[in-house]
């Protein structure tokens, strides 16, 4: 048997690298912190690895990801407190970030959106004083904004 230490990084194929490159810098946080040319670009979320995801370009026309066919379900980003978490669900608001749905994990919350692509992606946090009251009704309670999911 083996025994990995820790996940080291995931790669995504995406239709449009600038398009997905300003997903993941303006609306995640994450820093670019290298290329492979013009078909690369790899990103860090802290400064103790040299990327932790890194998105590759394929042609415009591929095919999106399918629910019903065995690959990536979602990956998830970890952040240090649920502010961030309304932070992320306001921005995804203002800049149009799609929803794809609200977790309630016991102590931890996680708010998912769909990057350009239609990739998923889990942005979670740990809450466990908040554990009883859905995300959906912390995060859109007194919004008059409508929720926009999938």
């Amino acid at each position: 048997m083996i025994k990995p230490r820790n996940l080291g990084h995931l790669v995504i194929r995406v239709r449009d690298l600038k398009i997905s490159e300003e997903f993941y810098t303006k609306f995640m946080g994450l820093e670019v912190s290298g290329r492979g040319g013009d078909s690369m670009v790899f990103f860090r979320s802290n400064d103790s690895v040299h990327h932790d995801l890194a998105i590759a370009k394929l042609d415009g026309d591929a095919p999106g990801p399918e629910q019903d066919r065995v690959g990536l379900y979602h990956f998830a980003y970890e952040f240090e407190s649920f502010d961030e978490i309304r932070e992320a669900y306001r921005l995804t608001q203002e800049l149009g970030v799609r929803i794809a749905g609200f977790g309630d994990h016991g102590e931890s919350k996680g708010l998912y959106v769909l990057d350009p692509d239609g990739i998923e992606i889990e942005l979670s946090a740990y809450a466990p004083d908040l554990k009883d009251t859905p995300l959906k009704e912390l995060l859109t309670q007194g919004s008059e904004e409508a929720v926009r999911a999938g």
